[in-house]
């Protein structure tokens, strides 16, 4: 599985993320080491404990991603968060587990107080990320699992991987993030020159522009900047191959240009695609959300079973223990001691069961998650489809110099006062020859086919 941690302070907004509803299924697994049991409770005495040090980025951060349709259970994935623990040096640190499920796929996130209560300092982390590299390798190869091209060897990583920063920036655009880093790739492999990667960006309704804080920043319609180096992932080549960033417009420039390119007609255009997107989208997050209910009521369900089952059977343990003069006597001889070993075996077995029925369960529910993902997906694909060919098509216009206007549609034929004055007389004269038409009238019958009794 790909593991990714940083060090982070943000006690509440890291809690807020980590419980926020837009997942399907949050479920906080352990909260260890910490006098509080919630997240932002825990979270909130790490900082508190902090400011008895300089550490500024007291929490490490770990997400744990399995390959797409690989079931993981909790058994193994607090084994890779022990292993992750052990080699960044976190041993006996207080830490907490959360699982979120998400368009059909379950990971995990882990967070570590760094800092060490009893000498007050924070734990060093150096070169985390290539020893959470090495940990995910061992995974791949313990699991059997197909491994990636970015671990087998540095360079070749999925373009497609993106941080929470790239997804919220993402959301805020409205589009997924995976695509957009793709947006970004394809538009870097097809083009050799500043030029060529100009008209690519301009395609997909993006103008390269110089960053306030980066170099290179691709700024979107909307107003976001996008910073090249993060999505594209080539720094050493950016700056040789398109120049220096002095050259480039600001970005309030480029929004400035943008906003003047973006007429009420290409406005149109593009809102027009998002509610057609918008309207395929709508029954498909319908049939996802009620089938997301139905899961968590399951589970609220399941919960609630073992719970009471789990009450029943501690009684019934209990009950096995005699008390006074028995209880004395069965110490004794011993029949005690033996009675506690196979309750804490029923316990035990109990345990795992419980585990084994949630496992189970979610395993067949992320499943028909699973399966209810591929329409939006494909629908997600036709709308970047849409908005590109829109862009592609402003693009064309701004090259020709033309500006983009709607088929007006033709206006309605003037007519003579006297030909509307004869059609409406002809529609006259015939509506008042139907009315002296006769009308036939319906045809009595006689009392023999009235029936006995209705000759009255």
């Amino acid at each position: 599985m790909i593991l990714v941690g940083n060090q982070r302070g943000g006690a509440q907004d890291l809690a807020r993320h980590l419980m926020s509803p837009e997942n399907e299924h949050v479920h906080v697994h352990e909260i260890s080491g910490f006098a509080s049991d919630t997240l932002p409770g825990a979270f909130n005495e790490v900082q508190a404990i902090s400011r008895g040090t300089r550490c500024r980025q007291f929490l490490f951060s770990l997400s744990l991603n399995p390959p797409e349709g690989k079931a993981v259970s909790d058994e193994q994935f607090e084994q890779a968060v022990t292993k992750a623990e052990t080699r960044l040096g976190l041993t006996g640190q207080p830490r907490a587990i959360v699982f979120h499920e998400k368009e059909g796929r379950r990971h995990c996130h882990a967070v570590w107080s760094r800092i060490d209560a009893e000498e007050m300092k924070a734990i060093q982390l150096s070169y985390s990320k290539s020893k959470l590299q090495e940990v995910s390798r061992e995974l791949y190869r313990e699991h059997g699992w197909q491994m990636p091209r970015g671990l087998i060897e540095r360079g070749n990583a999925d373009p497609r991987n993106f941080t929470l920063d790239q997804w919220q920036q993402a959301k805020r655009m409205g589009k997924h993030a995976g695509d957009l880093k793709h947006v970004l790739q394809d538009c870097w492999a097809i083009s050799d020159s500043r030029a060529s990667f100009e008209a690519a960006l301009q395609d997909h309704g993006l103008k390269l522009a110089k960053g306030d804080r980066r170099g290179f920043v691709a700024v979107s319609y909307g107003g976001e900047a996008l910073s090249l180096s993060r999505y594209i992932g080539e720094k050493a080549e950016l700056e040789a191959r398109l120049g220096k960033p002095q050259e480039l417009p600001s970005v309030d420039q480029a929004k400035q240009t943008m906003a003047r390119e973006m007429t009420p007609v290409a406005q149109g255009w593009l809102r027009e695609a998002d509610e057609r997107s918008k309207k395929r989208m709508e029954p498909l997050i319908a049939q996802k959300t009620k089938v997301t209910e139905k899961h968590r009521a399951e589970r609220a369900s399941l919960q609630s079973q073992q719970d009471d089952r789990a009450k029943r059977e501690v009684l019934e343990r209990a009950a096995k223990l005699r008390s006074g003069f028995f209880g004395l006597w069965d110490r004794v001889t011993g029949k005690r001691s033996k009675i506690v070993q196979e309750n804490e075996r029923q316990a035990e077995a109990a345990m795992q069961r419980d585990r084994k029925e949630r496992t189970d369960m979610i395993a067949r529910q992320l499943f028909q998650r699973h399966a209810l993902q591929v329409p939006i997906k494909m629908e997600r694909r036709k709308h970047l489809k849409e908005v590109t060919e829109v862009h592609r098509e402003l693009a064309r216009y701004r090259r020709e110099g033309k500006e983009p206007q709607r088929e007006q549609e033709k206006p309605p034929e003037k007519r003579a006062p006297r030909e509307v004055f004869n059609d409406q007389a002809d529609k006259r004269r015939e509506y008042l020859a139907r009315l002296r038409e006769p009308r036939q009238r319906p045809q009595v019958r006689s009392s023999r086919d009235r029936g006995h009794g209705l000759e009255r």
